[in-house]
Parts: C-alpha cells; structure tokens; sequence
C-alpha cells in the first residue's frame, strides 16, 4: 500500500525573486484574512457559519479580483495558491466547529484568527493543478523549481523524489531560509528482522529515553539537551538585539541571528530523534510507551525549560510514525498508571517518590530498582508485553505476606491502543 510522505529541500531564491515571493505570501495572507473576516461578520450578523462557507470562498476568490474590486492585484499570481489559503481558512472553522460539538477530541480549539504581515513564518502551497515542476538532472546535487507566474528557483536536491509529487509547500522561515517540501506517494520499505519482539520505553529528563526489552537488557539514551549547549551564545545573540533600536536594520540582522541559532538547535534536536525514533523501530517488534500530557507538563515552572529542550512529543510521534510505515506495533499506556510507583518484580506499590531518588528498594521483597529502568518493565508489563502468569494462569507476583494475586493495574485493564 503505498504511503503518503513529505521531502524537503532548501531553495535559493535571487533577490529579484525574493521579492515576487513575498509579494505571493502577501496575498495569500490577504485572501486567508477576507475569508476569516467575512465569517466573522456573518457570526455577529447571526448567519449560519457552516452553510455559507463556499459561498464566501467564491466572493473571497472571483468578487475580489474584479475591474474595480478590492484587491484587483491577486491576478498577478497563481489562482491555485490563492485557493489553497482559503481552503486552510475553510478547515480552520471545521476543525473549531467540529471541536465544539464533540466531534474532534482532543483540547478545545478557536476559531482561525487574521494572520499579520509581520509573523515570522510564511507559507504558500501549490497543488498538481498548478503544474508546478521540479526538473533535475541524476547525479547533479542542483535542481530548477519551476512555479507558476514565478520564474525558477534554484533548489538543491540533497536525495531524488521518489515519484511525482501531489503538491509543493514553499516556506520562508524566521532566520530567512527558504524551503520546498513535497509530498510524495513512497512504496513502503521491507521492515528489518527485529532483534527484540517486545520494549517498554520510559521517557525522561536526565536520560531522554530508558529502553528494557523482554531479553532482560536494559540501556539509556543520553539526552543530548541542545538549547541547554547552545544557552550561552543564545544569550549573547539575544542581548545584543535588545540594544538594537525598534524598526532599524541593525535590529532585524540582530533578529535574524537568534532566529538561525534557534533553528539550528530545532534541526539538532530533530535529527537526534529520528535516528533514535530510528534504531528502536528496527529492532523491536512491539513498543509500549506512556501517553505523556506534555502541555500539561510544561506548566511545572521549575522543569517547563528542561521538557521543552528534551522533546518528547517530537520523539513519541516520530516512533508512531516510523512503527507504523515498518509494520510494527505501538502500545500507549495510559498517563495515569503508577509506573514509578509499582515494584517490577514482586508488584508491590511503594508509593510516590520525589524526583531526587533514582534508587530505592521494595518494601515489600527488598528489590533494589533504578527508578528510570523499574518504570520501562512496568510499562512493558501494563502493556501486556511481559509475561506474568505461569502455566496454570496463576500470577507470578503474588503479594508478600498473604498470598493474595497481584491487584495493581493489569494490561486486561489498560488495553493497549496501537498507532
């Protein structure tokens, strides 16, 4: 079954087509915030908002390019842009209709609101109507970017696209970097023969992630912590344009600066996660990770910098989205079991324990746990990944002292959900 993915490239565009580009974002800009204010006053007027959606796309789009309409300068650039942007708008309202009726899970989201010309970042995206192409030549590392009513763009093909692309997205990002990403159909690669049919994954600060698998092997993976490394330039950059005057040129280089450390940073830590997210897909058949509310994580004001940094949402998606091209299984714990509470070996629960222990011993059958490696057992046996019953489908871990069946939670309770 062929998969939908997307690549990207870096794109050098000249200064002469800069500017045609930036004039292509101000109206893609301009027709996402038409569309979001005429909704906004067919709200206040009492209108019904679902029902009258293509009918204000069709003013947005043909009124408005008109002899003597209100932005007769959208005909200078490609109409399937402009339809693009509105159709972003369009989803926008779906997905806050549809999270306000219970429709879409997840938290609560607003309605889109009106996009400034000063955002930091800046996208336009062109489909296969557009009859955009990208011409290369095998072996050569440059490219030609060939967009509508745009002249070439200069593009350099670090990788061969592996089939025709189904539409373009051009970015210009904070640091001024320009990127074209393409999204692609991609034969599904054989997945590798796994060295370990089953992991659990604890996820942490100190150590990014904490992997035992059902060979009994445990490891750590170091967390790199790339804006805690690149904090002190980072402060440099970031006081030398608060000196900078408000409006001057010397601010916005200053600006640029400290956006292109904090990309560099992002690009470090995304590339460390692939190839972790990487390696634990290929050698292991099943994985069992916890469901970690990293927004609400994040409003701990004494770790909020720290799980920022660490990026774990970033990684859990990647493993998501790399077991599921691989064939393999993903098993989400929920948030709430006590992983950290409970012994793996015996099943007692020893209770809470504050952040500074990373060792302690089981009350209960005088185990010595690393608290980071006790939790990933835990999590793989919750998902029902380890095995806990004998062949009499008696539990293995009774409770000390009176022989009563483990009570803590079991997989039978937490079924797996997998991604």
């Amino acid at each position: 079954m062929m998969k939908k993915k997307r690549f990207a490239y870096r794109v050098y565009p000249t200064v002469d087509q800069q500017q045609v580009l930036a004039r292509s974002f101000g109206c893609a800009r301009a027709v996402y915030n038409d569309y979001v204010a005429r909704r906004n006053a067919l709200f206040e007027a009492g209108e019904n908002l679902a029902e009258d959606s293509d009918v204000t796309a069709r003013k947005v789009l043909v009124d408005a390019k008109q002899p003597g309409g209100d932005r007769t300068y959208l005909a200078e650039v490609s109409a399937v842009m402009l339809q693009q942007s509105v159709r972003d708008a369009q989803q926008g309202f779906a997905n806050f209709f549809a999270s306000v009726s219970g429709k879409r899970k997840g938290p609560k989201m607003r309605p889109p609101r009106l996009k400034s010309k000063r955002q930091t970042t800046h996208k336009i995206r062109f489909t296969r109507n557009a009859n955009f192409r990208l011409e290369h030549v095998p072996g050569q590392k440059w490219g030609w970017l060939k967009l509508p009513k745009m002249p070439p763009i200069k593009t350099r093909m670090t990788r061969v696209l592996p089939s025709e692309p189904s539409s373009v997205t051009i970015t210009q990002w904070a640091d001024g970097t320009y990127e074209a990403s393409f999204v692609v159909e991609v034969a599904p690669k054989p997945a590798l023969a796994p060295t370990y049919q089953a992991a659990g994954v604890d996820l942490g600060i100190t150590d990014l992630a904490i992997i035992t698998t059902d060979t009994g092997d445990a490891r750590k993976v170091a967390n790199p912590r790339m804006l805690k490394r690149a904090q002190r330039k980072l402060g440099r950059l970031q006081r030398s344009l608060s000196r900078r005057a408000k409006g001057s040129a010397n601010r916005n280089k200053a600006r640029v600066k400290v956006a292109k450390q904090h990309r560099k940073v992002a690009h470090a830590r995304k590339d460390y996660h692939h190839k972790v997210a990487r390696q634990l897909v290929d050698e292991t058949q099943a994985l069992a990770v916890e469901d970690l509310h990293v927004a609400g994580l994040i409003t701990n004001r004494r770790l909020a910098k720290a799980i920022s940094d660490v990026g774990w949402g970033m990684l859990q998606r990647l493993i998501r989205e790399k077991a599921n091209e691989a064939g393999r299984q993903v098993h989400v714990i929920d948030r709430f079991y006590p992983s950290t509470q409970l012994c793996s070996t015996c099943g007692h629960k020893d209770g809470k324990k504050p952040l500074h222990i990373r060792s302690w011993a089981c009350s209960a059958c005088g185990t010595v746990h690393d608290r980071d490696i006790n939790a990933a057992k835990n999590i793989m046996i919750a998902a029902g990944l380890s095995e806990i019953a004998n062949d009499c489908g008696g539990c293995i871990r009774p409770h000390p002292g009176d022989g009563s069946p483990y009570e803590a939670v079991t997989p039978s309770q937490h079924a797996p959900q997998t991604a």
